[in-house]
């Protein structure tokens, strides 16, 4: 089986998980290992989702390994029951773990999707587990609790290995402490960031993350060069991610989608924009927590342009049977979140124009949040400006 031919770290959580992957990697590549690294959701291309030494695997051999899984897929679909067959999302995990082995790498870092106990990711013989953060999301599936939540996401910790512990709430930290006992298994607790390390990704919270993720490559490595650590924390980029493209006027790019990512968000943007007003461009799937989300960031926000994802574009992206919220309905929670300046545009090319605007006219900066799904048309549509110039 390919996640048997490399080592690995299991990244799960509530937030955070694609930042600890991708910093956790750059830290073991930095220190002389050949790492792959499995990221989700993507933003235009599947083949994002796979990274081989800190660049995104080469289109033909993601479409070589995508050729072997569906060989091997309609095989297993042979032998299932009736109505069932293997998901989207498995198969391009498993299209990820043959691309890392056949690429060599030594060490891959996993990105869990949904939980952690039935995620398709749950079979890696890991070494070491992150669990980045715990918040109340997918409930319906997941349970109504941080700490049933977080039972989720610890099932995948495997006997004698590390678990990493992120920022967590006294109940999830107990649990934590009981399983890993339970699996004769190491706990590392991650410090607060070194106030000294100057990361390029700004946020709070993402200098929490790189605390994590080098407490998760110590677990694999041993001590870390500090040299090393510090340039790799100087050189990041996180697509996505509190991410600040320079024009007139300035976009910020963040996939903050549930209210502890909001949260963090909110918390950091006075850091990046000082008191320059902020429009969003808001947009969010139905099944997550609109009023909680808007609550905070509404304090930050001057206007909200609010729209919809076409569920065709979501099915394309890896979410089929997704349904986005209403964007009328996305204003409404807005303004009873205190915004007293919403608009409604249903398309989210046109809705990214008119966000650009209203900053423009304010001399302000346009924030694009709200899901992952958003940030497509953000990049789609800067890229074309950039080509037409």
């Amino acid at each position: 089986m390919p996640q048997h031919r490399f080592a690995s770290i299991h990244v799960v959580g509530t937030n955070g998980k694609s930042s600890v992957a991708e910093m956790a990697g750059a830290l073991l590549e930095a220190h002389g290992k050949r790492t792959g690294v499995y990221l989700s959701p993507h933003t235009e291309r599947w083949s994002e989702r796979v990274r081989i030494r800190g660049a995104e695997i080469d289109a033909d051999a993601f479409a070589a390994a995508a050729e072997r899984v569906a060989q091997s897929i309609e095989v297993v679909n042979r032998t299932l029951a009736d109505g069932e067959a293997v998901t989207q999302f498995e198969a391009v995990t498993a299209t990820a773990f043959v691309a890392l082995a056949s690429a060599q790498v030594e060490l891959g870092v996993i990105e869990a999707g949904l939980g952690g106990r039935l995620d398709a990711t749950n079979v890696l013989p890991s070494g070491a587990t992150a669990l980045t953060s715990v918040g109340l999301e997918h409930t319906e599936w997941l349970g109504e609790t941080e700490e049933a939540i977080a039972a989720e996401k610890l099932a995948v910790l495997r006997d004698h290995s590390t678990l990493v512990l992120g920022r967590v709430g006294d109940g999830v930290r107990e649990l934590a402490e009981r399983t890993a006992a339970e699996r004769n298994a190491r706990l590392l607790v991650a410090g607060e960031p070194d106030p000294g390390l100057r990361l390029s990704a700004p946020g709070a919270y993402q200098r929490r993350n790189f605390a994590v993720a080098a407490a998760a490559a110590e677990a694999t490595l041993g001590e870390l060069d500090p040299e090393l650590a510090r340039a790799v924390a100087g050189g990041l980029e996180l697509p996505g991610r509190m991410q600040l493209l320079k024009g007139s006027p300035p976009l910020i790019l963040d996939a903050a989608h549930n209210p502890d990512g909001a949260r963090a968000l909110a918390e950091a943007l006075p850091e990046v924009v000082g008191e320059a007003p902020v429009v969003a461009c808001l947009a969010m799937l139905a099944d997550k927590d609109a009023a909680g989300v808007l609550a905070a960031l509404a304090p930050r926000l001057e206007v909200a342009v609010c729209t919809e994802l076409p569920a065709e574009r979501l099915a394309r992206a890896g979410r089929p049977g997704a349904r986005a919220l209403e964007a009328s309905r996305l204003a409404e929670l807005a303004e009873a979140a205190g915004l007293a300046r919403t608009e409604v545009v249903g398309g989210p090319e046109a809705a990214l124009r008119r966000a650009a605007a209203a900053a423009s006219e304010r001399g302000g900066v346009t924030l694009v949040t709200g899901s992952h799904y958003l940030l497509s048309y953000a990049w789609i549509a800067r890229r074309a400006r950039s080509s037409s110039r």
